[in-house]
């Protein structure tokens, strides 16, 4: 799962948000069969024109990952519905569905702003390689 945003802010503080959301680990639910495992990966970002970062994470923790980014909040920015119309186009992202946000990771993002785009789904994928051949999970 992706999740596009522009973050804007002191540059300095929107840095440290930035760590904190590469250091953050996360479960990949893998199966093969009926066989289920849970293996620890790191999370990524990227950096995309405009000034816009992909968080990339497995999409069991999406609740987590929008609430913690403040994606439901509507008090914030806002481009107008043209401009994030295109911007979605630009990045290949649908509309942030409904989420849960009950809980949420502890990134420092008091002094940062967001601007939420939205988000894109990964396909699965069969893992090729020894350790893990055969085994199904998302192709992050």
């Amino acid at each position: 799962m992706h999740a596009v945003f522009i973050p804007y802010g002191k540059r300095s503080e929107v840095e440290l948000m930035l760590r904190d959301m590469e250091a953050q680990k996360h479960l990949l639910k893998m199966s093969k069969g009926k066989e289920e495992q849970k293996i620890w990966i790191q999370s990524q970002i990227r950096t995309l024109p405009l000034g816009a970062v992909e968080y990339i994470f497995p999409k069991e923790d999406m609740d987590m990952v929008l609430t913690t980014l403040n994606f439901g909040r509507k008090d914030r920015y806002e481009l107008g519905k043209a401009k994030m119309l295109l911007l979605r186009k630009l990045f290949n992202c649908r509309k942030i569905p409904k989420f849960n946000k009950d809980k949420k990771y502890l990134w420092i993002t008091e002094n940062v702003s967001i601007i939420p785009i939205g988000i894109r789904d990964d396909t699965d994928l069969i893992e090729p390689y020894e350790a893990y051949k055969g085994w199904t999970h998302e192709a992050i």
